[in-house]
């Protein structure tokens, strides 16, 4: 009988034990950086539709930014990063900011500057202008958490489009009533 109880009492310290030390082991291989990664080309409009669509030179050089807000709409973090000769940018930012946790869903990456004399206006294609916020990881393996965006725009000014807005083009008369016609 004591020595069913010794055994059972070994058996049980080793599970504590090896339960503790996975414990330890999860924490350890916790991400603490978060990496933002994507593309920044220029759309011609010059080319046919297939090209505009999914063609695009990489631009160097150019500034995109990432913002990121608390659940108050309060900016807590704001960085940047130029892209290099591929157009590619990757900003690495600390998962653990002032103390709190960074509340990446409240991220935003954007467009800030082009470099190129040519290729230098925003486009909202791929959400450039707007911005694109950050949701789910694209990949989340051993301490990495990575999201990959999709590309941003720009483009050259014979390219940008018009402004439509109705407001401008609608004739006033003398008391100030709106219409299309005189």
């Amino acid at each position: 009988m004591g020595f069913a109880v010794v055994v059972v009492m070994i058996i049980a310290a080793s599970v504590i034990a090896g339960c503790t030390n996975n414990m330890a082991v999860l924490a350890w291989d916790e991400p603490h950086i978060i990496h933002v990664a994507g593309k920044v080309l220029c759309q011609d409009c010059t080319q046919g539709w297939n090209e505009w669509i999914s063609g695009g030179n990489p631009i160097k050089g150019v500034k995109v930014s990432l913002t990121c807000m608390d659940k108050r709409s309060r900016v807590v973090y704001y960085t940047s990063d130029a892209t290099d000769e591929l157009g590619q940018y990757e900003i690495t930012v600390n998962k653990y900011f002032n103390g709190k946790e960074l509340y990446t869903k409240g991220c935003t990456v954007r467009l800030v500057s082009s470099p190129d004399d040519v290729c230098n206006i925003l486009t909202e294609f791929g959400g450039g202008n707007s911005g694109i916020k950050l949701s789910r990881p694209t990949s989340v393996y051993r301490g990495l958490i990575k999201h990959l965006l999709k590309p941003l725009y720009y483009t050259t000014p014979m390219c940008d489009k018009p402004d439509t807005d109705n407001s401008d083009s609608e004739y006033k008369d003398a008391q100030g009533q709106r219409g299309h016609y005189k």
